[in-house]
């Protein structure tokens, strides 16, 4: 019999191999139970393959009326990443939490989605299949950058958004590589010097084991095929009309955060800026309780029009930025 000529496609994300890939699953599910247990997992099925959705929500009928939040995740990782967050998100509304396609996770990619018309449209379908007509969206890093297109792309059925030390406002520099870099191969260091590094690197990664073990796991297993994105353009950015939530970390090595503080509420109209102190580039991670907070303070100023604007602690309108 002929061997196949069939190759796999060098422009979409794929898993070497079945072994692999469970272990994988296994170290997410360890870091799932971390968080908030999800009331059900499902599958929707969109042009550019098929979406896993993991949904938390309250258990108050009132809270369950409100708008739904949706969760993007982090390039090379998946929804477990929200782990810190679930519980106090979902306590107060829906959330739903999506595998990316074309990042490691429970998702399968057909196509692919970096081109910035396909990203929206992708994320657009998937909203359509789980029957989210107006949300919440809060995006991390590359979910970020998926999060700014929508608001630029596709807005209509975004009530509000929130980027956490998101791409999409600046080039990806070298400086954000070598700490990628730095970060995966300290999770290889002897256990004694992980929290020093930990602390060196803004990597909480390296000292929660359930963690590094996902980080490590994924690696192995999964081949991501996708470009960096391209930030958008201050033009693009002019466009966006949705309310926008910026979160910076202050010792960010993704965007120079005073700088993006600055001018993401000068671009873009009632946008609000804030940099979390004593973080980098995971504040929903390091500092779990205040963001989860400040996230709910701002969807809940965007869900009641007449209330006054979200003017709380660090939050800033254009002008000099604040950190907290």
């Amino acid at each position: 019999m002929p061997k196949s000529t069939t190759r796999a496609r060098t422009d979409v994300g794929r898993y070497v191999n079945d072994a692999l890939r469970d272990r994988y699953f296994a170290a997410c599910d360890a870091v799932y139970a971390m968080g908030a247990p999800a009331l059900e997992e499902t599958d929707v099925e969109t042009g550019f393959g098929t979406t896993h959705v993991y949904r938390y929500g309250p258990a108050d009928p009132a809270a369950a009326s409100r708008t739904p939040v949706v969760l993007v995740h982090g390039a090379g990782s998946c929804s477990a990443m929200w782990y810190p967050n679930t519980a106090a998100l979902g306590a107060d509304r829906p959330v739903y939490a999506l595998d990316t396609p074309g990042d490691p996770g429970r998702s399968v990619q057909r196509e692919p989605i970096h081109r910035p018309e396909r990203a929206a449209q992708w994320l657009d379908e998937a909203l359509a299949g789980l029957g989210l007509d107006r949300v919440h969206l809060v995006g991390s890093s590359y979910g970020g950058w998926l999060a700014l297109n929508q608001a630029h792309l596709r807005p209509g059925r975004l009530a509000s958004v929130t980027l956490l030390d998101p791409g999409g406002l600046e080039k990806v520099g070298l400086r954000f590589f070598v700490w990628i870099f730095a970060s995966l191969f300290a999770t290889f260091a002897p256990k004694a010097l992980r929290p020093r590094l930990a602390a060196w690197l803004e990597q909480p990664v390296l000292v929660v084991p359930e963690l590094r073990a996902m980080i490590r796991a994924g690696v192995r297993a999964y081949r991501i095929r996708r470009p960096a994105p391209l930030p958008l353009t201050e033009d693009e950015l002019r466009t966006i009309r949705t309310p926008v939530h910026l979160v910076l970390g202050k010792r960010s090595l993704l965007v120079h955060p005073r700088r993006q503080a600055e001018r993401v509420p000068r671009l873009i109209p009632g946008a609000c800026a804030e940099i979390v102190a004593d973080t980098g580039h995971g504040p929903q991670i390091d500092h779990a309780e205040q963001v989860n907070t400040r996230i709910l303070s701002f969807m809940g100023s965007v869900d009641r029009p007449a209330a006054k604007p979200f003017t709380g602690p660090g939050a800033r309108t254009p002008g000099a930025p604040r950190s907290r």
